[in-house]
C-alpha cells in the first residue's frame, strides 16, 4: 500500500470543481492524477506546474477533496501552504495560486522567485 502525507497545498472550494469538472470529461484519463509543482522559468524565475499526469515511484501522493495528488517531494518547500483558486469570470479566467513562500510574484500570476 502506498503511503500518503498530509496535502501541502489546498484548493479552495471552486478549484475542487473545476478539477473534478475536468475529470469527470469524456476523454479524460481515469489512470492520471492531479500533479502540483513546480520548474525553473517564467520572469520571476519559477513556474507552477498544475496537470494531470501519472504518478511515479518518487512522487509523495495526497488527496485533496478526494482528488488523488501528486507532488514531487523536493517541491515542497517551494510549495507548502499554497492555496489554488479557480476564477471562472470573463476578466480573469483560470486557475490562480496563492503562494506564501513567494518572495516575488509577476504579473501573469504564474511565475515566482523565493
Amino acid at each position: 500500500m502506498e503511503a500518503t502525507i498530509a496535502a501541502p497545498v489546498s484548493l479552495t472550494k471552486s478549484a475542487v470543481q473545476e478539477v473534478k469538472r475536468l475529470m469527470n470529461e469524456a476523454n479524460f484519463d481515469k489512470a492520471n492524477v492531479l500533479r502540483v509543482g513546480v520548474k525553473g522559468g517564467g520572469c520571476s524565475g519559477m513556474t507552477y506546474i498544475m496537470a494531470f499526469d501519472a504518478a511515479t515511484e518518487k512522487d509523495e501522493r495526497f488527496e485533496i477533496e478526494g482528488i488523488p495528488c501528486v507532488m514531487d517531494p523536493s517541491h515542497g518547500i517551494y510549495l507548502a501552504g499554497m492555496e489554488v483558486d479557480w476564477q471562472g469570470g470573463l476578466n480573469s479566467r483560470g486557475f490562480t495560486f496563492n503562494n506564501p513562500n513567494a518572495s516575488k510574484t509577476c504579473g501573469c500570476g504564474t511565475s515566482f522567485a523565493v
